[in-house]
């Protein structure tokens, strides 16, 4: 059974850091692409960082840039997304995902409507004083 299930979120001061997890079962995901997407209240899901699956490129939402950093471990089948300075825009429910895309389309995936074959069920995060 594929799956994918995040981990880490929880409740931080602004400033604060947390570490997201997205761990893949059933298959493996060297050959995808990674995405980390969120969507907090009465918002639209937005993208917030990719990786592709081949040459390790990445992608940053202009609102995260400099703060997020996200990697993959294909040994552990699990990709992370390190939040540093977090603010209380930040908030919501934090989604990773799966597909094949070749690297050429990475940014598109994540910023351009192109949607992911599989879907985590999301990780709260909300960032509060």
């Amino acid at each position: 059974q594929v799956q994918l299930v995040e981990s880490g979120g929880g409740l931080v001061q602004p400033g604060g850091s947390l570490r997201l997890s997205c761990a893949a079962s059933g298959f493996t995901l060297d050959y995808y692409a990674i995405g980390w997407f969120r969507q907090a209240p009465g918002k639209e899901r937005e993208g917030v960082s990719c990786i592709s699956s081949s040459d390790g490129s990445t992608y940053y939402a202009d609102s995260v840039k400099g703060r997020f950093t996200i990697s993959r471990d294909n040994a552990k089948n699990t990709v992370y997304l390190q939040m540093n300075s977090l603010k209380p825009e930040d908030t919501a429910v934090y989604y990773c995902a799966a597909d094949p895309i070749p690297v050429s389309l990475l940014w598109q995936s994540c910023f351009g409507g192109i949607t992911y074959d599989y879907w985590g069920q999301g990780t709260q995060v909300t960032v509060s004083s």
